[in-house]
């Protein structure tokens, strides 16, 4: 398991992460968010050991992480951190060595994860030949070379077609139904939601918002109703409790403002015609992530 403690870091006097504690257990998805400048790299770096907290704990199986852990801990950061002057093999047994493998390791390893991301005739190609989705392949190739207890993934599928976002899916999900302790951070809230049962939502540094995803979602009031049909819009946007109403094609979403809100809705929607849908929806968790830090991701 991994624990982070009441972690603090400053920089000078400048408060990078605020007291911050979260736990992770083998074979979980944990998601950790924020937008830029949140604190999210500070916290993996302290995580991996390449920063000292200022104040708190970070254990991984009751061990503190150093140089003898690190070898279990896989990271594939957000900016591309490969030598693109080695070939794809030569980086590999770069970054295998440094994590205690042998040569002969290494390379069956990789010759079953390149056959896997299907780029096994980039084997002997330099990284800077390769295309920049290659790229984060060969980088996410790396990071899991090791099979990491524990990986951290900071925008995994940056470059990515729709594609080799379901390869690099897949292997996620199977490596923690193997057992790994995954930390997942992206701005694709929809990624986030099909992975994570839980996370913590970072803003300058602090905790402010954490949990279970589908406990968060519950506890959060505004709820959306999809409607297809034929209604009276200027009755519905009268009704005290609507926030608003928008249409994609065919569907009307209503955003009411609790649960409070659906039978008068209802109650108008019901005098219409045609009506083929009346669904009462939980928000998407990028509906609560702004409402809960004010904006966006920055992309």
């Amino acid at each position: 398991m991994l624990k982070v403690e009441n972690i603090t870091k400053y920089y000078g006097n400048f408060l990078a992460v605020d007291n911050l504690s979260f736990e992770v257990k083998p074979g979980e998805i944990f998601g950790l968010l924020g937008v830029n400048g949140a604190g999210k790299t500070t916290t993996f770096r302290m995580i991996v050991g390449l920063l000292k907290p200022t104040s708190g704990n970070i254990t991984l199986d009751g061990h503190e992480i150093d140089y003898n852990i690190t070898d279990q801990i896989g990271f594939l950061t957000e900016e591309r951190s490969l030598l693109t002057k080695m070939t794809v093999k030569e980086q590999a047994i770069y970054y295998g060595t440094l994590k205690g493998m042998n040569e002969k390791e290494i390379l069956n390893k990789l010759d079953k994860l390149l056959k896997k991301f299907k780029v096994e005739e980039y084997k002997d190609k330099k990284i800077k030949e390769l295309s920049k989705g290659n790229q984060q392949k060969i980088q996410f190739i790396t990071a899991i070379i090791n099979n990491p207890k524990l990986l951290i993934l900071d925008e995994p599928f940056s470059g990515l077609d729709p594609f080799n976002v379901e390869l690099f899916k897949n292997e996620i999900k199977e490596m923690a139904d193997n057992g790994s302790i995954i930390i997942f951070s992206s701005h694709r809230m929809e990624h986030v939601e099909l992975f994570c049962k839980k996370l913590v939502v970072l803003k300058n540094g602090k905790n402010i918002l954490s949990g279970e995803l589908k406990e968060i979602k519950h506890k959060y009031r505004k709820k959306n109703i999809k409607i297809i049909g034929d209604i009276d819009l200027e009755k519905i946007k009268q009704i005290d409790g609507v926030v608003s109403i928008t249409k994609n094609n065919l569907e009307y979403q209503v955003k009411i403002e609790d649960e409070s809100i659906v039978n008068k809705v209802f109650n108008v929607v019901k005098q219409g015609k045609n009506i083929t849908k009346f669904n009462v929806e939980e928000p998407s968790l990028n509906e609560i992530f702004i409402w809960t830090v004010g904006e966006t991701y920055d992309e």
